[in-house]
């Protein structure tokens, strides 16, 4: 059974940090492509981060660069996301994505999806 776990949120003060893990099951994770997405209330999934774990590729939302950093621990079947200088507007609920093999933002292109985990920066 294909399972992406996260895990990591929670409730931060602006200026803080956190980080989000990602355990993947049940499939190959070397061969897969993993994105981070967030979804805030009334708005639509966005693109924060990906990577992929065929040539290491990374790419980040504009929103994010300088801040984030997405990494990958292939001995244990895990992607994080380090976040830093977290703001208000970083609140959202943070999902893990598996697919393909080419780092997308695109959230059609990823076969599997984990639950969310909620962050939420508020003073």
């Amino acid at each position: 059974e294909v399972q992406l776990v996260e895990s990591g949120g929670g409730l931060v003060h602006p200026g803080g940090s956190l980080r989000l893990s990602c355990a993947a099951s049940g499939f190959a994770f070397d061969g897969y492509a993993f994105g981070w997405f967030r979804q805030a209330p009334g708005k639509e999934r966005e693109g924060v981060s990906c990577i992929s774990r065929l040539d290491g590729t990374t790419r980040y939302a504009d929103s994010v660069k300088g801040r984030f950093t997405i990494s990958s621990d292939n001995a244990k079947n895990t992607v994080y996301l380090q976040m830093n200088n977290l703001k208000p507007e970083d609140t959202a609920v943070y999902f893990c994505a598996a697919g393909g093999t080419i780092a997308t933002m695109w959230p059609s292109l990823y076969d599997y999806w984990g639950q969310g985990t909620q962050v939420t920066v508020s003073s």
